[in-house]
């Protein structure tokens, strides 16, 4: 399994960027599908974006798509989600996660099986 390590999350206002990173440590990274989660207070995680192990495929949920984007640097085990024109509906603990799994826009928490703890992203109108 690999150990996954976010940060760059914090206070933005309203139409705002951030860039989230998720450093990784282990053999596994460069050959596993990379995802984006968040959560919000009471609600259920939900996936926002996938990437592929070379980073060739990149998926995102409908409420992200066009404002979001994936990346990763396998030089670096890191993964990165670039965030703009931030909402307040975007408000929710951001997680990273590894699957041995190919992307798709359709990904659940039960495809990825290593995640990390999360960090905050909060928008304020």
């Amino acid at each position: 399994q690999v150990q996954l390590v976010e940060s760059g999350g914090g206070l933005v206002q309203a139409g705002g960027s951030l860039r989230l990173s998720c450093a990784a440590s282990g053999r596994t990274f460069s050959t596993s599908t990379m995802g984006w989660f968040r959560q919000a207070p009471g609600k259920e995680r939900e996936f926002v974006a996938a990437i592929s192990k070379f980073g060739r495929n990149a998926q995102y949920a409908d409420s992200v798509k066009g404002r979001f984007t994936i990346s990763r640097d396998n030089t670096k085990n890191t993964v990165y989600l670039q965030m703009n024109t931030l909402k307040p509906e975007d408000t929710a603990a951001y997680y990273c996660a590894a699957s041995g799994r190919i992307p798709t826009a359709t990904m659940t928490r039960d495809n990825f099986n290593s995640w990390g703890r999360g960090t905050q992203v909060t928008v304020s109108s």
